[in-house]
């Protein structure tokens, strides 16, 4: 399973607060006019510390997003990365460019010499199609650059329920994709690393699905300015993924994550 810090623009966010001088003034669902609407929060989050571990770490969560007045709070499932569509919010049809984050497997979250894998960033593309008003598919897939520098694609449908700005409620199934490449850096237990570890050596013998599972969020307006965002979600490695003695005598299959976080919304302009 791949995680990512809560993605939903923060940076672009922070970015545009800066630009505009942070002239804040109090916002509402209804208002409009010029200017842009600021979201920014954040929470706690945990989730496994790599990929098949049976341990989990504490990490923070940023929320963040910028929008014309007017204009719905914008849907983002928990598990998405960083990006934005090239065709517009309006557009039932959709791809653009997307990026997200793996933290780094250290030998010490492990328990055995098996090999560090370095911290990620993983780039690549979406494609999305709405089916009516309430039913998403989408599809990724990105490149590791750093780390594990393999090949990792998502593939989910997201049931969306919404009451405007007053809560947006979302769940799906997903499946996990990697080639050779990512199934070696997490799951492969060289002869050497088996040697010094005691664990039976095993290489991937290919890509393809490593895990399936769900995600589910929620973003609940408390007041005219302050809301609260949470998810959780649950992967089950399967194939040649589970199979690993990394998983299979140190980690564990079952993947679970979690969030809870506050944020703010203010009017920003000229």
């Amino acid at each position: 399973m791949t995680r990512y810090i809560r993605p939903n623009g923060f940076a672009a966010a922070a970015l545009a607060a800066a630009f505009f001088g942070l002239a804040a003034a109090p916002v509402s669902a209804q208002d409009a006019g010029s200017g842009h609407i600021v979201t920014i929060g954040a929470g706690p989050q945990v989730y496994p510390k790599y990929p098949g571990a049976d341990s989990y770490g504490l990490y923070p969560m940023f929320i963040g997003g910028i929008r014309r007045p007017g204009q719905p709070m914008p849907f983002s499932a928990p598990d998405q990365g960083f990006g934005f569509g090239l065709l517009g919010s309006d557009s039932p049809i959709d791809i653009g460019p997307v990026v997200s984050f793996q933290s780094k497997r250290e030998e010490q979250d492990v328990g055995a010499p098996v090999g560090d894998v370095g911290f990620t960033a993983e780039v690549g593309g979406f494609a999305q199609v709405w089916i009516g008003p309430n039913v998403r598919i989408r599809g990724d897939l990105r490149r590791g650059i750093g780390g594990h520098k393999g090949l990792i694609g998502d593939i989910g449908a997201d049931l969306v329920l919404r009451d405007r700005d007053r809560y947006i409620f979302s769940i799906g199934p997903r499946v996990r994709l990697s080639n050779g490449r990512y199934q070696d850096a997490y799951f492969r237990v060289t002869p050497a690393a088996a040697l010094a570890s005691g664990l039976p050596a095993y290489d991937p013998p290919g890509g393809g699905a490593h895990a399936i599972g769900v995600q589910s969020g929620l973003t609940w307006r408390t007041g005219r300015n302050w809301g609260l965002y949470g998810y959780a979600g649950y992967d089950r490695l399967i194939g040649d993924a589970a199979r690993s003695p990394i998983v299979r005598d140190l980690g564990s299959r079952d993947q679970f994550s979690g969030g809870i976080g506050l944020f703010y919304e203010f009017h920003v302009g000229l």
